[in-house]
């Protein structure tokens, strides 16, 4: 009887002791984690611009945090630490994307002010050496007939600014204009009524009375300035791709993922570790998933700017089009003075003999003096061979090579967008730090894979749950304009006709542009989820109802030493 009492008491010393043991291990575990130092994370908090008040004295149990929460574990914040470093994070992120894209931005925006500047200027300076020369050559008849010029360059800077006009046609009207001019000059002794003069445009073709000029002149003027125009609009798309693309906001996982990523390690002690490369890059390509949903119609964009700069810089150069016309309008003219007889004939048997003025001797010098000041006015000069540099600073081979050598570097862009920002010092650590940083639970080593690029890819990314069912409306839009310029900028390649683009058509007046999801730069939830908003630093956090529990270190806690003198007491009193 004896025996098994005592075989009894035994066994109820051993549960019991093993229960002790058990309560020793996790208070001392408790204990050990409550010499969790917070002295850092109050010096880095206050550098942030927050009140170093905020941070509590000894570290809390963790269990009010909705991002930072490690279990059991202790911490270094408090819920409205979390929501002002979870809207930090927000900020920080927005600011590191935009310096990320800030050289690519101006790149284009630079550029495209750049070449629409020269081009312009090219224009006006070619206006202004054709009426020069005119002037210097032809005197009062080109002034009485300057009309005809000064409309073809109208035209031609109303196609340049985006008016859909038909280049050959415009130049066929001119010459055929300027035949009837020249006509009516050459033989200012005949009646010729307008419509006579009619039908010696209609047999233009049939006469050639400028030679190949005017077809000549037509092919090299349409190539390059529909090349030229396409160009500049070209750059126009792809500065306001980036400037669009620029405004996503993100989506409300990718915020709690940046978050956790910048700012957790705070909560754990260690605001001096940075979070580990691969752990970076996780969490970029999870936020900057639909932005790499671009890159392939980027890419075709990037090639088809490259190709139309070859044009531009060779085959297509505006320069050599723009520059030299009046010499090409003159020879033109010069081609009909020497022509003038067979024209005439020609004219007659088609369009039948005209009658004769009766002039007075007055009239008859007067018309006379006019033909020999074109039959003999004209003696060329030819303009130095220095291609001119206007005020914009460059010649059109410089300025084309320099945005050549920009836009190669813009491809691959948004996929490795990721890799840029991880990249950045004030980020992550560097990639040959494996273990002495922060992977979003502790100082050690990122044991996941790096995601692959795209949506679709981040079906099982660790740090970013993102939907893969959705589109991104604003990047939709983008694809679209992307693909949309590629087609244009393909048939300007190939020397074909290619419409202005009038964004108000292709996006539409209702169309929006934002992340797909809420708008806004913070977004907010119900019941126990943290609140960002961009409203203000100070944020709140939002939770149910719950039993009032300290907050900071120096209100009443229940201590390691007294829970264990609980344990003990029960423990001695059962025995």
């Amino acid at each position: 009887m004896n025996e098994n009492m005592a075989a009894i008491g035994l066994r109820k010393w051993t549960s019991w002791s093993g229960v002790v043991l058990l309560f020793i291990n996790l208070i001392l575990e408790v204990t050990t984690g409550s010499n969790m130092d917070c002295t850092a994370v109050t010096d880095a908090y206050s550098a942030k611009g927050f009140s170093r008040r905020d941070v509590p004295m000894t570290a809390l149990g963790g269990e009010h945090l909705k991002i930072c929460h490690h279990g059991s574990g202790l911490t270094c914040c408090t819920g409205d630490m979390e929501s002002r470093l979870g809207h930090l994070s927000h900020l920080d992120y927005n600011k590191l994307a935009a310096n990320s894209t800030s050289y690519l931005r101006n790149t284009f925006i630079t550029r495209t002010a750049k070449f629409d500047e020269f081009f312009t200027e090219l224009l006006e300076i070619a206006r202004r050496d054709f009426h020069e020369m005119f002037v210097k050559t032809y005197g009062l008849l080109y002034q009485q007939n300057s009309h005809i010029f000064t409309n073809l360059f109208n035209d031609l800077r109303n196609y340049y600014k985006g008016r859909n006009i038909n280049l050959l046609e415009v130049l066929e009207t001119f010459f055929a204009t300027l035949l009837q001019k020249m006509f009516q000059l050459l033989n200012a002794q005949y009646v010729l009524d307008q419509s006579y003069l009619n039908c010696v445009a209609d047999i233009m073709d049939k006469l050639k009375p400028f030679g190949d000029v005017p077809q000549k002149f037509a092919i090299q003027v349409k190539r390059s300035f529909v090349a030229a125009r396409t160009f500049v609009q070209g750059l126009q798309m792809g500065r306001d791709v980036i400037l669009a693309t620029g405004k996503i906001e993100p989506t409300k996982e990718c915020r709690k993922a940046l978050m956790k990523l910048m700012y957790c390690s705070y909560c754990q002690g260690l605001p001096r570790t940075r979070p580990c490369n691969n752990y970076c890059l996780n969490t970029m390509k999870g936020c900057l998933a639909y932005q790499a949903e671009l890159n392939h119609e980027w890419n075709n964009y990037i090639d088809a700017m490259l190709k139309v700069a070859d044009r531009l810089e060779y085959s297509f150069n505006i320069e050599s089009v723009v520059d030299p016309m009046d010499v090409k309008i003159s020879e033109a003219i010069m081609n009909l003075q020497e022509n003038s007889e067979k024209i005439r004939v020609q004219v007659f048997q088609d369009c039948g003999q005209p009658r004769l003025h009766v002039p007075s001797d007055r009239r008859k010098r007067k018309a006379e003096q006019k033909y020999e000041g074109f039959a003999h006015g004209w003696q060329f000069q030819p303009k130095d061979a220095v291609r001119p540099t206007t005020a914009a600073g460059t010649s059109l081979d410089r300025l084309v090579r320099d945005i050549k050598e920009k836009v190669k570097m813009a491809k691959d862009f948004w996929i490795n967008l990721p890799y840029t920002l991880c990249n950045n010092d004030h980020l992550a650590a560097s990639p040959a730090n494996k273990s002495s940083c922060w992977n979003g639970m502790k100082q050690a080593k990122y044991i996941p894979d790096i995601m692959k690029d795209g949506v679709h890819n981040q079906i099982n990314n660790p740090e970013v749950e993102v939907d893969i069912t959705k589109s991104n409306v604003l990047i939709s839009e983008q694809t679209m304009l992307l693909k949309i310029i590629t087609n244009k900028l393909s048939n300007a390649y190939h020397g074909t006709d290619v419409d202005y683009i009038d964004m108000a058509d292709v996006l539409g007046s209702g169309s929006g542009s934002g992340s797909g999801e809420e708008e806004g730069s913070g977004y907010q939830e119900n019941n126990d989820d943290i609140v960002f908003t961009t409203a203000t630093v100070k944020t709140k956090v939002v939770t149910s109802p719950k039993p009032t529990k300290p907050s900071s270190g120096t209100r009443t806690q229940i201590t390691p030493v007294l829970l264990l003198l609980t344990v003990l007491t029960v423990f001695l009193h059962r025995l």
